[in-house]
C-alpha cells in the first residue's frame, strides 16, 4: 500500500509539471503572436511614410567654386605667362 501511495504522488507531481510547461509554452506562443502583429503594424505604417515621401533629383544650377570653368579648360597657359 505504501508503494502505491508513492507512485500516486509521483504521478500528481508529473501532472503539475506538464501543466506548468504547457502553460509556459502557450504564453510564449501568445507573446510571439503579439510581437509579430505589432511588427506587422509598424511595417505597414513605415511603408505608408515611405510611399508619401517624394524625392526629386535636380541637377545643380551653378558650378562648384573650386571647379575650373569649362570655357577655360583648354586655353593655352603660355598666353598668361607672356602678358
Amino acid at each position: 500500500m505504501n508503494k502505491k501511495r508513492e507512485k500516486l504522488r509521483a504521478q500528481v507531481k508529473s501532472r503539475f509539471y506538464y501543466l506548468f510547461w504547457g502553460a509556459a509554452t502557450v504564453s510564449v506562443f501568445a507573446g510571439q503572436l503579439y510581437v509579430g502583429s505589432g511588427y506587422r503594424q509598424m511595417s505597414r505604417s513605415f511603408n505608408r511614410i515611405m510611399d508619401a515621401i517624394v524625392v526629386e533629383l535636380v541637377p545643380p544650377r551653378g558650378r562648384h567654386p573650386m571647379m575650373v570653368p569649362p570655357e577655360h579648360q583648354f586655353e593655352d597657359p603660355i598666353q598668361y605667362i607672356n602678358d
